[in-house]
């Protein structure tokens, strides 16, 4: 009898200390700024603000329910909390999640009329699941990796040629790619422009033609980039 109380006392520490609510130490353990995002079927996604400056027209529908916000993790999730199904970072709980028209599920869905586009796509193997917009795309920009402007977008036969390489490129081991990447002025800011108004961002790495992505590019993708990179007049 003893032996079973010692063993439920046990578990019953392990579960407060290892709750996202407020264990012993209280949660949350600090001031914690929390990207914002949100999860739903195994896919985490987050919400890209578009820069000031940037003149973004959304043209998008609302299309079936995918589920709702089940957990708010701002003011409550430990700093070491892991993100779950049901999980938003700001998101009110009952927040209903929908597709997007015409958009796989994968790559963007809508929350509280916010897009909400893909960040962790573990099932995915190339950069085309990771990012399915083979047919949906209108423009490639490059932005300043100081503010975000654009600075210069890809011509027709450049974005296509980035598009049949990069979409194609399988995806890596993230730390033993982004190992090093930390100097700002040998990196360049890609935009992704879709038809529908919806944007993201990938980041590359011109000494090891690297993306943010986890994917390694090829001669003809470095070529590509650096050529239009070359166009740039500030």
């Amino acid at each position: 009898m003893k032996n079973s109380l010692k063993l439920l006392f046990v578990l019953t520490i392990v579960f407060l200390f290892t709750s996202c609510g407020r264990g012993p130490l209280g949660c949350p353990d600090g001031e914690i700024e929390w990207i914002h995002a949100l999860k739903i079927k195994d896919v985490k996604y987050e919400h890209d603000f578009p820069d000031p400056h940037d003149q973004v027209e959304l043209n998008i529908v609302q299309g079936d329910e995918l589920g709702e916000v089940s957990y708010k993790m701002a003011d409550d999730a430990c700093s070491y909390y892991k993100m779950k199904n049901g999980d938003a970072t700001y998101l009110e709980e009952g927040t209903t999640i929908y597709s997007i028209k015409d958009t796989p599920i994968s790559l963007a869905v809508l929350a509280n009329d916010q897009v909400f586009v893909v960040e962790q796509n573990t099932k995915a193997k190339t950069v085309g699941e990771y990012y399915p917009i083979k047919g949906l795309i209108k423009s490639i920009h490059i932005e300043s990796t100081l503010d975000g402007r654009r600075l210069h977008t890809f011509s027709d036969a450049s974005t296509k040629v980035f598009l049949e390489e990069w979409l194609a490129l399988p995806l890596q081991n993230q730390e033993k790619l982004l190992k090093g990447n930390t100097d700002d002025q040998k990196s360049i800011f890609l935009e992704f422009e879709l038809n529908n108004g919806i944007t993201f961002r990938e980041v590359y790495w011109r000494d090891n033609k690297t993306f943010h992505v986890d994917a390694v590019g090829t001669e003809r993708l470095a070529e590509t980039i650096e050529k239009e990179y070359s166009l740039i007049h500030e």
